[in-house]
């Protein structure tokens, strides 16, 4: 690779790679009978070492020390990355969950009671955090609601009581589980829960389970249509497997 395409894959100028080159972080191996650099497959890794220390906090220093280091192979920097990404991840979710309670500090009594009525959504957390905390569902979920504010739940409230309301509407008249305007009622399911994580058919289906086999999603449906925890259930299940 030259460089300008090594510079264009990791996303530095060129004046950055010709500052490493002079400071010896990173030189290119093989040279062009032009004269210009070109980097090798050795070369490729080391930047890839380089921008990982880069990321982690390391000063430049620092990273050319490690790197030159006689006693530390490719697998022993691997590792160490390893570890102190671990690290910084568990940093960073430690942070998010408090911007998290932060933003869930700034809805008062009134606005939970305008967003979910007489129920304390709090008294789900510790349930949530044992069933799928490591999930990633749960960490998209807890990522993508944390700037929600009072607008925000609303809307989202709204629509999914717009969807439950059209299921009902759909077994009023009759509609089969299995038929085409349950079908797209479905797809509107999955783009309602997709507001909160990545939700593809089976997990679903994965869910409507839940609709029939905890008590309280069970009896959310029926305060809003007799059998309608059932059909919303059959209705999932038939969508899926007509894919």
């Amino acid at each position: 690779m030259n460089l300008g395409e090594i510079a264009a894959a990791a996303g530095v100028s060129v004046r950055t790679l010709h500052h490493w080159d002079a400071v010896g972080l990173l030189r290119p191996s093989g040279r062009a009978p032009s004269g210009y650099g070109v980097y090798g497959p050795v070369d490729v890794e080391r930047l890839r070492q380089v921008l990982t220390y880069l990321e982690l906090g390391f000063a430049l220093e620092e990273v050319r020390a490690l790197l030159d280091d006689p006693d530390v192979d490719a697998l022993d920097h691997l590792r160490r990355q390893q570890s102190l990404l671990a690290e910084r991840i568990a940093h960073l979710q430690a942070v998010q969950e408090l911007v998290h309670r932060a933003v869930e500090a700034q809805m008062g009594a009134d606005d939970l009671r305008a967003v979910f009525g007489d129920e304390d959504p709090s008294r789900y957390e510790t349930e949530v955090q044992e069933r799928w905390g490591d999930t990633d569902a749960c960490r998209q979920s807890r990522q993508r609601t944390s700037a929600f504010g009072r607008d925000d739940w609303l809307r989202v409230r709204a629509q999914g009581e717009d969807v439950e309301r059209r299921f009902a509407a759909a077994l009023r008249a009759g509609r089969p589980a299995s038929s085409a305007e349950a079908g797209a009622l479905v797809e509107d399911h999955r783009a309602w829960i997709g507001q909160f994580y990545d939700c593809s058919p089976e997990m679903q289906v994965d869910l409507a389970e839940a609709y029939l086999s905890d008590e309280r999603f069970t009896a959310h449906y029926e305060a809003v249509a007799p059998a309608l925890a059932r059909y919303v259930h059959d209705a999932v299940r038939a969508s899926a497997c007509a894919r």
